[in-house]
C-alpha cells in the first residue's frame, strides 16, 4: 500500500500563479511478502514517471529514507520498510522552445543560477502561455553558452506568480534539484516577500496559521481554512514596515510555500494586496469617500496594475558545496513609486 501527498501544483490556475515548491513526497510501506530487492528498482516499479536516474540522484541527496534513516540506492528493501520519498516533480509534457528573452540574472555557476524576474513573466509554459516564459529564456541561455550541450534543460525547485517580482532559484543539475527539493521541503530556505496591503495591522508582527486550498465555490482563488478540513497547512509570518493609515507596507516570511499563500492569508487578516484583483485588493477598501481621494488610488493602480507583492530574498544551503548563500533584491520600479505616492499623500494631509 502506498500513501503519496502531491506538493500543490494546480490544474486550475491560468498562468504560473503559484509559490509551491515543486516536489513529491511519497511514503511506501513495503508488503510482507515482498523479497529482497535493491530500492532504485523498487521505486520505479511503485512511483509514476519516476526514472532510474531521478531516483538514484534523490538517494545521493539524502531523499530516500526507510524507516527514517537515509539509504543508499543500492539498499535491499525487506517485507514491513517504511520508506519515504521526495522527489523533483516531473516535468509537465509541454516542450519548452529556447527564446531570445532577457532576464536579470543575478548569480549563476555550474550547478545553479538565481533570477530576479520581472512582473508579468510567467515562470513556466502551461495553458494560455506556451511560450515567452522565463523558462524559454532560461532554455536559450544554456544553450549559447560555451560548450552547452543542446538538450541542456533548466531545473526549477519552486515558483512565484507571474504577477509577482523577485527572486526565484533555478537547479542546472538533477543531483543540485534533488538536494534544493529537500531543503524546501524540510522548511530550511529563508524566503522573505514584501507587500502592500490595505489597512495597517494591529499588531506589528505576527503570525497566520491556516490551511490554504481551492475555493469550495471559485476554483481561480485559494481560501484560508482555519478549521483543517479543507487545504494544506500553512504559515505566514508578517511584520509591519512602514505605516501610510490606509496601506502599509509588509514583510511576509513563510514556513510553507502554497498556492497563493500570502494573497489568501493576508486577505484573511484583513488585508488584501494593494491591486490584487483576484482577492479583492482592487477596490478602495480604505479612506475617505471625496472625489481627490478615488482619484489619487486610481491612479496609484494605473502605475501598479498588479498585486503588490515582491519576493525579496532567498537563503538556502549550497547543494554541492555546502555553503550558505543568501540573495536580496531591491522593490521595483512600480511597488517603490506608488510607496512615495502614498508617502507624500500622508505629507500633504498631515501638513
Amino acid at each position: 500500500m502506498s500513501d503519496s501527498e502531491l506538493h500543490e501544483v494546480p490544474d486550475f490556475i491560468d498562468d504560473e500563479n503559484v509559490e509551491n515548491e515543486l516536489y513529491e513526497h511519497h511514503r511506501l510501506v513495503v508488503d510482507k511478502g515482498q523479497g529482497l530487492l535493491r530500492i532504485d528498482k523498487f521505486l520505479m516499479l511503485r512511483i509514476e514517471n519516476a526514472s532510474r536516474n531521478k531516483i538514484q540522484q534523490a538517494a545521493k541527496a539524502g531523499n530516500i529514507l526507510v524507516n527514517n534513516v537515509a539509504v543508499k540506492q543500492n539498499y535491499r528493501v525487506k517485507p514491513l520498510d517504511v520508506i519515504s520519498v521526495v522527489l523533483a516533480f516531473p516535468p509537465r509534457d509541454t516542450t519548452v522552445y529556447p527564446q531570445d528573452i532577457p532576464l536579470n540574472i543575478i548569480y549563476e555557476d555550474a550547478y545553479l543560477l538565481v533570477v530576479n524576474k520581472n512582473a508579468g513573466m510567467v515562470v513556466h509554459p502551461g495553458y494560455a502561455n506556451f511560450d515567452g516564459t522565463m523558462l524559454n529564456a532560461l532554455v536559450w541561455h544554456f544553450r549559447h553558452q560555451p560548450g552547452a550541450k543542446p538538450d541542456a534543460m533548466p531545473l526549477l525547485v519552486h515558483r512565484i506568480d507571474k504577477d509577482t517580482s523577485g527572486i526565484i532559484l533555478v537547479a542546472k543539475t538533477e543531483e543540485a534539484q534533488s538536494k534544493l527539493a529537500n531543503e524546501f521541503f524540510h522548511h530550511t530556505i529563508q524566503r522573505t516577500y514584501q507587500a502592500i496591503v490595505w489597512g495597517v495591522p494591529r499588531e506589528s508582527e505576527g503570525t497566520v496559521t491556516g490551511n490554504v486550498g481551492r475555493n469550495l465555490s471559485n476554483r481561480l482563488v485559494m481560501s484560508v481554512f482555519p478549521d483543517g478540513i479543507h487545504g494544506k497547512h500553512a504559515v505566514t509570518h508578517y511584520k509591519l514596515l512602514r505605516d501610510f493609515s490606509y496601506v502599509s507596507l509588509v514583510e511576509c516570511k513563510l514556513e510553507t510555500g502554497r498556492t497563493h499563500q500570502i494573497r489568501a492569508h493576508m486577505k484573511y487578516l484583513g488585508h488584501p494586496l494593494f491591486a490584487d484583483e483576484r482577492y479583492g485588493g482592487m477596490q478602495i477598501l480604505r479612506g475617505t469617500s471625496s472625489g481627490t481621494y478615488k482619484r489619487f488610488v486610481e491612479n496609484c493602480f494605473e502605475l501598479l496594475p498588479r498585486q503588490a507583492l515582491h519576493a525579496k530574498s532567498l537563503g538556502f544551503t549550497h547543494p554541492i558545496t555546502g555553503e550558505d548563500m543568501f540573495f536580496d533584491s531591491e522593490l521595483p520600479a512600480d511597488m517603490q513609486q506608488v510607496l512615495e505616492k502614498w508617502e507624500n499623500y500622508i505629507s500633504n494631509r498631515i501638513s
